[in-house]
């Protein structure tokens, strides 16, 4: 049977616009909701200003000329969520065993308030009790002492500064070990694997600057309304100067189709809005390699009939002759592809992709703007090597207004692994590290999130230090890892809220409560500033002033200074104090580390729109082994990994527009008319129908994995929704419980969260 759920949620169509008084009305409740309407506002006008702080949520890049406001809708969000009024003090503990607390929603957890002091894990009484710095440090040393350090892991989230960063993965190589998974594993690992194989370096190759010069943009698999609305100014800007969007997405999503500009009084007034995307093609979940095939075989055999006829070239082939490598192979694996094939996988039709063709052929600068749509598949690599090769066949790398342009997530991903945050010996760097500290830094590979997950599994990590985050709910497999997780003999967590990777602790446990980046950081030499790297490779100064929320708190890099002096041997050469004290001496050492990227690093730190680290396949010049750019030919059209079979589904896990990762900031997905609720299944009409389902029917999702671990998603609202046939949505990070930890990028090993294979259940 199929239950009918009688306190059903509203949830129906939304037809406003990203933007507009929507994102007005969220504003204005959120900030009373954390009891911060004045501050909240006054720190809200200092975002993502030169001299202000970096927004904590997405890593969209800080414009030199900003907006009066230049935060978006989520960024308003995770500003008050982090300077709330809000408090989780140790009397709260004091109430609450972590086994009640587990039954607590991830909203709860952490709306709960910021964390005041350090927290020591109480197995007798299951609560977290208060403790001394220096008693928690002491024992997280003596403990880490015993281990093999082949059995630590280091972990960071993305929002760590890259002063913070630099410290960390210096103390865990001197530790011994290069165990530093970070979300990159998590969202555009594939993105590093495959644009450093293709072009060289492993990030894109566009700025700001280039949404002025391009006449087209090529969209994958990317939420701009949810996920980093501020592009939304930098689209709306290209569309009115005539600039096509072609967008490639699962999913009808607002902030893809129009916009009102919150900060245009006459749009406001008029509700006036803009068209975002040109041409919408909704691919199916793991379509993409398909999809971009179809473009690249009109444009190749379009070229094959202008070269016969004596027209002038489709494709750049000087370009392709001066810059690239075994553009045979791919043109002649296109030619050999059949159209009913790309059909097939893609779920478009030929005549809707020869319309994207042709606006590609007629453009002289186009960017490709991807997300986690394309790298969170079993095939993501190859997926970001597709658009590589869909650019490259007309030069649309190292112009102006052309480049491949991935949206990283968190504000600080791409800039961690610029300063050392890596489990790959290639991408350390061993031998300056070598000759500036007098040590021998590891050079075996170390863990990812995936070797992560598999080591807690069998047993074989034995501790873990989580520098922000929330590691539990963003892997895969939820079930497997919480079961195993409390075996561990040693957890840590870094954080400002509670949240449930917290609530399942080690034999030691230790919870360490921090300053956020929005707050004003006193040393001995004085307020302190940090820095980030946006997803453009530009870095930006950030400065906090807002009052800490407890007096107890320390900063990152005091918290990873004083576990560093405690497990790493003295070194002459390196004094943990002196950098706590002036975090420019942090960034003198990033300087001597990365010569190249950060000369003049302090001086440059607050330079209007940041400045450019750099970037060779910008300049042509490809740091590949052929020395040239690679065409890559896939190894077949899905993305997906598995095969379809009768009855399977495809589900793609989503953010709603109240969240940032694994952070809910309510229960409210307005752009898709959901509210009061996160069990929703969005599916097809005409799947509804095979499937005898009704709108509000409850349903079960159920993984199709052969491995013996059941893996199940009860109590889902089925939802009809403009989505393609054979795939489904549902909200992460609530289903990652159907992720096996197996089902990940190939070379990457990025969570292959957005084509699970699924059947649904009607128990």
């Amino acid at each position: 049977m199929v239950k009918q759920r009688s306190d059903k949620p509203r949830i129906e169509p939304f037809e406003g616009p990203a933007g507009g008084w929507g994102s007005v009305r969220s504003l204005a409740e959120i900030l009373p909701r954390e009891r911060l309407p004045a501050e909240g506002l006054r720190e809200l006008a200092r975002q993502n200003k030169a001299d202000g702080f970096a927004c904590v949520s997405c890593a969209w890049p800080k414009p030199a000329h900003p907006h009066p406001a230049e935060f978006c809708e989520e960024g308003a969000k995770a500003t008050a969520w982090e300077l709330t009024k809000l408090r989780t003090t140790p009397a709260f503990f004091e109430e609450h065993s972590l086994a009640a607390l587990r039954e607590w929603r991830d909203y709860d957890l952490e709306q709960h308030g910021r964390l005041t002091q350090p927290l020591r894990y109480d197995r007798d009484q299951d609560k977290y009790v208060a403790c001394s710095w220096d008693e928690a440090f002491d024992a997280i040393a003596a403990a880490l002492r015993m281990y093999d350090p082949k059995s630590v892991v280091f972990y960071s989230s993305g929002r760590t500064s890259l002063e913070a960063s630099y410290m960390y993965g210096l103390m865990a190589r001197m530790y011994g070990n290069q165990n530093l998974p970070d979300s990159s594993n998590m969202c555009h690992e594939s993105t590093s694997v495959a644009l450093k194989a293709a072009i060289g370096v492993p990030v894109g190759t566009t700025q700001l600057k280039d949404f002025e010069e391009c006449d087209a943009i090529f969209f994958f698999g990317q939420n701009v309304g949810s996920n980093a609305p501020r592009m939304l100014h930098d689209l709306r800007g290209a569309r009115k100067r005539g600039v096509e969007i072609i967008t490639f997405n699962p999913l009808r999503e607002r902030g893809l189709e129009r916009f009102t500009d919150p900060q245009n009084p006459i749009e406001m007034v008029t509700l006036a809005e803009t068209g975002i995307s040109t041409q919408y093609h909704q691919v199916k979940a793991g379509g993409d390699i398909a999809a971009i095939m179809g473009l690249a075989k009109f444009l190749i055999e379009w070229d094959d009939a202008a070269s016969a006829a004596g027209e002038p070239p489709v494709l750049d082939h000087d370009f392709i002759e001066r810059h690239t490598h075994d553009f045979d192979a791919f043109a002649n694996k296109v030619r050999a592809t059949q159209w009913h094939d790309i059909e097939r996988e893609s779920g478009l039709a030929r005549d809707a992709l020869e319309q994207a063709a042709r606006v590609y052929a007629q453009s002289k600068a186009v960017m490709a703007i991807y997300g986690m749509g394309l790298t969170q598949h079993v095939k993501g690599v190859e997926n970001v090597r597709m658009v590589v090769n869909f650019l490259l066949l007309r030069g649309n790398i190292g112009k102006p207004g052309a480049g491949p342009t991935p949206v990283r997530g968190h504000s600080n991903v791409q800039g961690q692994r610029t300063v050392g945050i890596t489990e790959k010996t290639e991408l350390a760097p061993v031998d300056k590290l070598r000759e500036l500290y007098n040590f021998d830094p590891p050079v075996e590979k170390g863990l990812d999130t995936i070797e992560t997950c598999r080591g807690v599994i069998d047993g074989s990590v034995r501790a873990f230090i989580g520098l922000g985050g929330n590691f539990l709910r963003a892997i895969p497999d939820t079930g497997p890892m919480e079961a195993a997780w409390p075996a561990l003999d040693l957890t840590v967590h870094v954080a400002t809220k509670l949240n449930r990777s917290h609530l399942l602790p080690g034999r030691i446990a230790y919870l360490l409560p921090c300053l956020g980046r929005i707050e004003q950081d006193v040393q001995t030499s004085g307020p302190q500033a940090v820095s980030v790297e946006d997803s453009s490779s530009c870095i930006h100064g950030s400065v906090g002033k807002a009052t800490p929320a407890s007096p107890h708190l320390l900063s990152e890099p005091a918290i990873v200074a004083a576990i560093a002096k405690r497990i790493v041997p003295l070194n002459s050469r390196l004094d943990w104090d002196a950098w706590v004290a002036d975090y420019a001496r942090i960034r003198d050492a990033i300087e001597a580390t990365y010569p190249d990227i950060f000369e003049n690093f302090n001086a440059r730190l607050f330079q209007p729109g940041g400045f450019w680290k750099g970037n060779k396949a910008s300049e042509r010049i490809w740091l590949t082994p052929s020395r040239k750019a690679e065409f890559h030919v896939p190894s077949g059209l899905s993305g997906t990994g598995f095969a379809d079979a009768a009855g399977q589904y495809r589900l793609m896990t989503l953010r709603s527009n109240d969240q940032f990762n694994t952070t809910i900031y309510g229960y409210h997905d307005r752009f898709r008319g959901v509210k009061g609720t996160r069990d929703v299944l969005f599916m097809n009409v005409d799947d509804m129908v095979r499937e005898k389902l009704n709108e509000g029917d409850i349903v079960t999702l159920e993984t199709s994995w052969d491995d013996g671990v059941a893996r199940r998603r009860p109590g889902l609202i089925v939802t009809p929704y403009s989505i393609p046939h054979g795939c489904l949505g549902a909200y992460y990070p609530e289903c990652n419980s159907l992720i096996p930890v197996e089902h990940h990028a190939e070379q990457s090993h990025v969570l292959a969260a957005k084509s699970v294979p699924v059947v649904i259940c009607r128990i």
